[in-house]
């Protein structure tokens, strides 16, 4: 079994997506867009929350990230992403990784915990990067 989060950027998941392959080194392996659905895939808008995202938005991408994979999507492209109640735990080899992926992180975003040794890592930050996501960075003591 495994669980793989699914991010919903509501309009702006490639620019995130051009973000965490700068950021943090994220290989993307699927993109597909809402024009690469069959005409017959039901992708009218009938039944949705509102209408269909442009055709060239994304429907669905699978990210690698070191051994994790994250899924991400514009979803209906609200264009208000809302990322409350989960985090990202990012797990380093190094304090030199961590220094490192925590200030690509924080560009555009907000540092909630700077990163520092704490009683459990030898680096611990947190960080809401500029799409809302929230991320812990870490490195095991």
């Amino acid at each position: 079994m495994q669980v793989q989060p699914y991010l919903s950027f509501e309009g702006r998941c490639e620019e995130a997506l051009e973000f965490y392959k700068k950021a943090i080194g994220a290989q993307v392996d699927v993109m597909m867009r809402f024009k690469d659905a069959p005409a017959d895939a039901g992708m009218s808008g009938d039944g949705c929350a509102g209408p269909m995202p442009s055709a060239d938005k994304i429907m669905h991408s699978s990210v690698r990230l070191g051994d994790s994979v994250i899924m991400a999507t514009d979803g209906m492209a609200s264009g208000k992403p809302d990322f409350k109640g989960i985090s990202l735990a990012l797990t380093t080899k190094d304090d030199a990784e961590a220094q490192t992926k925590f200030k690509a992180l924080s560009e555009g975003g907000a540092v909630l915990q700077p990163l520092m040794k704490t009683f459990f890592a030898s680096s611990f930050g947190m960080v809401a990067d500029k799409f809302g996501v929230n991320w812990m960075v870490v490195t095991a003591a």
